[in-house]
């Protein structure tokens, strides 16, 4: 099969993470007689450096064009006194909205090899952690009107939140079909407390409910749903949620899990082209020493041969070398307890490590 996958490597740590997932991509193409083209995009701060745009129309439309999209990361404090339209973040959001990628799909799993690395009480852990966020990507407040004005001689800034029955609609029938293929539990997390936008998100969720008798649908405020992920996150299986709660909630699950290194997301449409990125940010503090760690980039490249190229035993491979490392105790600086047995290795070496584990089955 030959696939072109656009690699937007991006800013900070983007590189070195992307690079090491493209080595994995080649070895499964070895393994399963595949073809991958990787053609390169940039976007972001390094996009804003070469011309002056986080994503020129050029750049974007080798995203559409591919079957899909890798990304590193974007971003660092070299552009933060950009102007606001021009951010690094920028891009990532018309690259978003361009490829009408409205679901980002967080995992929230963690490894046994890592209960160690959990902030949490071993007893909650031993509960276990596996369950889903389903964040509404393309809609509320990151995509409403923005403007800072001059009100009685102060600056006034705005930021509208809005949402459509519509959107809120197809976003929630992922919520409940992702449910469906897992233990049928959807939680729906809102603000309906105080915010109209949620009002009609618990609405419209409820209606869609009587099409999924199969689904135990329940709701949770988000504030109340932030503590619960910590106090309780055996609870959960898939967590629905708009746009900007979503990205919060996510960030919080990964550091339940050990660390925001190891968690891979996909963002999803109505066609199959998907863009693929780990969760984290582009850490330009660790940037060029060797010491990220890959394992969310890779684990998002198995999410693209999952979900995108229906590829689930190559995606298998992946998974089961990444297990298989951290197995014999090999870890980034991110993931490394106390316990002596463990082994840092940097981001080049870990992988090396799991490209020489990956084997057809």
């Amino acid at each position: 099969m030959k696939k072109n996958i656009a690699v937007i490597r991006g800013d900070g740590i983007g590189p070195e993470i992307v690079g090491e997932a493209l080595k994995v991509l080649d070895k499964i193409a070895a393994l399963y007689g595949h073809e991958f083209t990787f053609t390169d995009v940039d976007m972001g701060g390094c996009a804003i450096d070469r011309f002056g745009d986080p994503l020129p129309q050029a750049e974007l439309d080798k995203c559409l064009a591919s079957d899909s999209v890798l990304l590193g990361a974007v971003g660092g404090p070299k552009w933060n006194d950009v102007p606001g339209p021009m951010r690094p973040e920028k891009g990532l959001l018309r690259l978003r909205a361009d490829m009408g990628v409205y679901s980002n799909n967080r995992p929230a799993k963690i490894w046994p090899q890592l209960a160690d690395a959990s902030p949490l009480k071993p007893s909650i852990v031993a509960q276990g952690i596996d369950f889903i966020i389903v964040r509404e990507l393309i809609g509320g407040i990151y995509f409403g009107a923005h403007n800072t004005i001059t009100k009685d001689g102060r600056l006034l800034a705005i930021d509208e939140l809005t949402y459509s029955e519509s959107e809120i609609e197809r976003i929630g029938r992922i919520g409940f079909e992702t449910a469906q293929k897992r233990s049928k539990r959807l939680c729906s997390v809102e603000k309906s407390n105080v915010l109209d936008s949620s009002r009609l998100w618990k609405k419209v969720m409820h209606r869609l409910a009587a099409e999924y008798p199969d689904v135990e649908l329940s709701d949770m405020l988000v504030d109340n749903c932030a503590m619960q992920i910590v106090k309780n996150p055996s609870q959960f299986d898939v967590i629905v949620t708009e746009n900007m709660f979503g990205d919060i909630l996510s960030d919080e699950a990964s550091m339940i899990t050990g660390s925001i290194g190891m968690i891979p997301s996909s963002s999803l449409g109505a066609s199959s082209c998907g863009l693929y990125e780990p969760i984290h940010g582009s850490a330009p503090d660790i940037a060029g020493q060797d010491i990220a760690n890959p394992i969310g980039t890779i684990l998002s490249a198995a999410m693209m041969l999952r979900y995108s190229f229906d590829m689930a035993a190559e995606a298998d491979c992946i998974e089961s070398a990444v297990s298989a490392v951290l197995d014999e105790g090999y870890r980034t600086g991110d993931i490394l307890s106390g316990d002596p047995a463990c082994i840092q290795v940097g981001c080049t070496e870990m992988g090396r490590l799991i490209i020489e584990k990956m084997k057809r089955e």
